[in-house]
């Protein structure tokens, strides 16, 4: 059953607007990652994913990500549409968190512009902010989008989404 979209206030976008199948574009917003006292990731260079009834998910080019808190993971994914996923360890000090950010190292021709970006999961790190705004994580820990307050819903990954 398809979920009715809530209204969309002033300067909101609908995720019910966004198109399937998915698409990405270049976004100038100031993206932030940060965890353990470390700076993650920091850019003005994003690429975001937009898919009906999805939070976009951010993708920072690796000249904007500190690369060397990243261990390549054994993790992969396949999407239909992006290809193949490779998943990275967080390690920041002692702590390690796994399997929280994924690149596509060799993207389908139509994602080509993600090659090498890297995404992350905001709910397990310290602070994810778009434009100084703290993010919210995409509901059902599957999916990593990252929820706004200029998004208007509902989003996928809330119980009894599966076949929206």
């Amino acid at each position: 059953m398809r979920p009715v979209p809530d209204p969309a206030g002033p300067g909101q976008e609908s995720v019910w607007s966004y198109p399937r199948p998915a698409v990405a574009r270049r976004s100038g917003r100031h993206v932030r990652i940060e965890h353990g006292g470390a700076t993650v990731a920091d850019t003005r260079a994003a690429v975001r994913t937009l898919e009906t009834s999805h939070p976009p998910s951010w993708y920072v080019p690796p000249a904007d990500v500190a690369i060397a808190l990243l261990r390549r993971s054994e993790r992969r994914s396949f999407c239909e549409w992006k290809g193949e996923a490779v998943y990275w360890h967080l390690v920041v000090g002692d702590a390690v968190l796994r399997d929280v950010a994924w690149s596509y190292p060799d993207p389908t021709a139509a994602f080509a512009i993600l090659r090498d970006h890297l995404a992350f999961y905001a709910g397990p790190l310290d602070r994810c902010t778009i434009d100084g705004a703290v993010v919210r994580p995409q509901p059902g820990g599957f999916y990593g989008g990252w929820i706004t307050a200029d998004l208007a819903g509902p989003f996928k990954g809330v119980p009894g989404s599966l076949g929206w």
